[in-house]
């Protein structure tokens, strides 16, 4: 998983998010996923603020 705001890349992920259908274990991989993304996300947004306030 890769993020950038200044140089943006496609989506390289395999991880895709289908709830139809799916069953309960898949979902609950699912929702795990998404969950770590976003705790990545806030840990990267943390980081780009303490680089702004030095």
């Amino acid at each position: 998983m890769s993020f950038s705001f200044t140089n943006p890349q496609p989506n390289r992920d395999d991880r895709s998010f289908s709830f139809t259908g799916s069953d309960p274990a898949d979902v609950d991989r699912q929702l795990q996923t998404i969950a770590d993304m976003a705790q990545e996300i806030l840990r990267m947004v943390a980081d780009v603020r303490r680089q702004i306030g030095n």
